[in-house]
């Protein structure tokens, strides 16, 4: 039972990129699904949500209007769309299934000129 998240990298402000989760080992369409993020030194911190049928979304504060969460439960994926990142955007993003306390090792996304 794992996640793997893909997608980051390096990506100018006012870029985009997307970001990947892959489930393995269970049927990640039974569950809630979660992007966090997390700066070194600081605490990890909610991103985005979305139910087990996609129906609903929830998004923090921060990125509301720039990210898009969404999922193909039929490919066990959950994907972060982030658009017009900013260097405040640059952390290690991680993937979660919170019914299972499940995370995934994080993809590094950074935003610099």
């Amino acid at each position: 039972v794992q996640l793997v998240e893909s997608g980051g990298g390096l990506v100018q402000p006012g870029g985009s990129l997307r970001l990947s989760c892959a489930a393995f080992g269970f049927t990640s369409s039974r569950y809630l699904m979660s992007w966090y993020r997390q700066v070194p030194g600081k605490e990890r911190e909610f991103v985005a949500t979305t139910t087990s049928d996609g129906s609903t979304t929830n998004y923090a504060d921060s990125v509301k209007g720039r990210f898009t969460i969404s999922r193909d439960n039929a490919k066990n994926m959950v994907y972060l769309q982030m658009n017009s990142l900013k260097p405040e955007d640059t952390a290690v993003y991680y993937c979660k299934v919170p019914g299972l306390n499940l995370w995934g090792k994080g993809t590094l996304v950074t935003v610099s000129s």
